[in-house]
């Protein structure tokens, strides 16, 4: 009678801790993980929008490049005139040189830029592929009953998380804040 009063307390312990194994195992099944670069390399048309907009660039750089050879010649003919000049021919020269370094930067401003037209043409090529695997991972995520997806592709970032689990609103509301 003694032994079974000892399985019995080791019975509940088994079960309670099979149980928090259980529940455990259920929460980390709410969350996944995807690669949304490998996923992207795998479409065509992502991969053609990758080579039109290298070649683009490639196209963008030479017309700044040829522009910069246009001014590194005008500063060695500057340079090498110099002592020759009178003040006024080097003021115009060197304001004409100005203007054209100028060029160039602004140029590279516009092509490369933060908000140059690389970004602008990446955005309207990509975006929208980038969406539509952004959705497909939004309903595989529904209909698999996942929680949190996270994607490993440029180290680990949440690309999607099920509503009810962001508490901001309970978190603002605990600070007293509106």
């Amino acid at each position: 009678m003694l032994s079974m009063d000892i399985n019995l307390p080791m019975k509940k312990i088994i079960l309670i801790a099979l149980a928090l194994l259980k529940f455990g195992l259920v929460s980390y099944a709410q969350m996944a993980f995807v690669d949304t670069k490998y996923i992207l390399n795998k479409m065509p048309d992502y991969r053609d929008s990758l080579k039109k907009i290298n070649q683009i660039s490639v196209i963008w750089q030479k017309e700044i490049d040829d522009k910069q050879v246009i001014v590194d010649k005008m500063h060695e003919d500057f340079e090498r005139d110099e002592v020759m000049l009178s003040d006024d021919l080097k003021k115009k020269r060197a304001d004409d040189l100005f203007y054209h370094e100028k060029e160039v930067r602004d140029l590279q401003r516009s092509r490369f830029g933060y908000e140059g037209d690389l970004v602008k043409k990446r955005q309207e090529l990509l975006k929208p592929l980038e969406d539509s695997v952004n959705n497909a991972i939004q309903k595989t995520a529904t209909r698999m009953a996942f929680k949190i997806i996270l994607d490993k592709s440029q180290g680990i970032t949440v690309i999607y998380t099920a509503t009810k689990l962001d508490i901001t609103g309970e978190v603002l509301k605990d600070m007293g804040i509106q």
